[in-house]
Order: structure tokens, then sequence, then C-alpha cells
């Protein structure tokens, strides 16, 4: 696995998350997966978080709600995107977005391969739960034209560090 990635570290570039673009008329079906390029961030302020699953309840009940509810907040900092990231396939990320109506606020994006959490050191390993081998660290990164600026990894349970009001302090 490689190092962690750390503050004024460049966001690796060799790897693609895919998504489905929001669409108010899919409510009920599945979007089909683009491919989220990096690249996309190159001239932005964006936040990225990594949580362990969509669904989970920690993730489902406190992490994505909070930055969903200061959106605009993140906002008037200058943040221009919000991506949620965990190492699922793009249909369950979409089925997530729908069913916490984060509609085109927050993009909802799929690492199945773990290939953007591996190379930025946040990865770990969940077996003895029953979660697998591959999974992401909780956390939340502040990237500045794909240069890190911010780094919040959560080092239990809980949210603090990776939650919505440590971003905003660190913006």
């Amino acid at each position: 696995m490689a190092q962690q990635i750390s503050v004024g570290s460049s966001l690796p570039s060799n790897v693609t998350l895919k998504y489905c673009p929001y669409d108010a008329e899919l409510q009920n079906a599945c979007g089909i997966p683009q491919n989220l390029e990096l690249d996309r961030f190159k001239d932005k302020k964006v936040v990225i978080v990594g949580v362990p699953g969509a669904f989970t309840p920690t993730c489902n009940n406190t992490h994505l709600p909070e930055f969903h509810a200061h959106y605009e907040d993140l906002k008037k900092k200058g943040v221009e995107e919000v991506i949620f990231v965990t190492t699922s396939d793009p249909f369950v990320m979409d089925a997530w977005g729908k069913w916490t109506k984060t509609n085109d606020k927050i993009i909802m994006a799929a690492d199945g391969n773990g290939e953007f959490l591996s190379a930025m050191g946040l990865i770990q390993d969940l077996t003895s739960v029953g979660f697998g081998a591959v999974r992401s660290k909780r956390f939340a990164l502040v990237a500045d034209h794909l240069k890190v600026t911010y780094l919040g990894v959560e080092s239990g349970h809980g949210v603090s560090v990776s939650g919505v009001k440590a971003v905003l302090e660190a913006l």
C-alpha cells in the first residue's frame, strides 16, 4: 500500500472514479456510470470525503447528512464540488445519493477496485467485521487545484476530523 497522502501532496492523476451523474428524471431507475477524471478538479477547490461503505450507520446517518446540510456553507468558503467516495460500484453510490436526496449537490463516486484510495494510502482492511480487505478509511480532504490543503483521517469510530465542521474550520 502507498504511503498516506499528506497536506501539500497532489491527488493521484492515474486513476479514474465512476459515478452516475444526477438526473432528476431517474429517481426510480439506475443511472449510466461515467468516468470521473480527477483532472476535472484541476482548477477547483473540492472536498473529497471517503467512507467505509454506503448505507452504513455512521456514513448514512451522520457523515453524509452533515455535508449535505452544510453544502451552502462549503460553497460560501469557495468549495466548488463535494465528492463522497467508497469502494463500491457506481450503482450503489447512485442509489445512496437518491436515497439521501443529495441530488446534484454531492457527487457520489465509486472506487470499485480501490485504486484511487490505495494510491492515497487511505485503505483499511475490514475483513474482521465482514466488510472485506479493501475499504476506505473515514477521511475528508480539501484539494485546491489538485493539491491537498487539509486532510482529516479518523483514528477511531465516529466522525470528528473528517466531519463538515472540521472541514469548514480548515477552509
